[in-house]
């Protein structure tokens, strides 16, 4: 059983900038990937961010250049450093992580608010 357990969210003023913390129960190298979706209320999960196979990164275009993916592998914690905050950024952020062996692929973590005021 994989835990994934976020934090760092809140809320912060157009311009601000807010950093997402992701324990997992596991190393972080283990999964094929892990990182970062949110959901706005009434719409579809999207990837935010993400660690590919350990290394390569991948940033959905909205968030490029304004969010950064950083990761401890000693303390088993991804980050996400989001500055430049809009209102489109408000969302339930989760932490995500798959290719795992059975009986379970992917997991999710409880998810995060960030909410971004005018």
């Amino acid at each position: 059983q994989v835990q994934l357990v976020e934090s760092g969210g809140g809320s912060v003023q157009s311009g601000g900038s807010l950093t997402l913390s992701c324990a997992s129960s596991v190393n972080i190298l283990a999964p094929r990937t892990i990182g970062w979706y949110r959901q706005a209320s009434g719409k579809q999960r999207e990837l935010v961010a993400r660690f590919i196979n350990g290394g390569r990164t991948e940033y959905r275009d909205s968030v490029k250049g304004r969010f950064t993916l950083s990761r401890d592998n000693a303390e088993k914690t991804v980050r996400l450093l989001m500055n430049s905050l809009t209102v489109e950024d408000t969302a339930v952020y989760y932490c995500h992580a798959d290719g795992f062996p059975p009986p379970q692929y992917e997991y999710w973590g409880q998810g995060t608010l960030v909410t971004v005021s005018e």
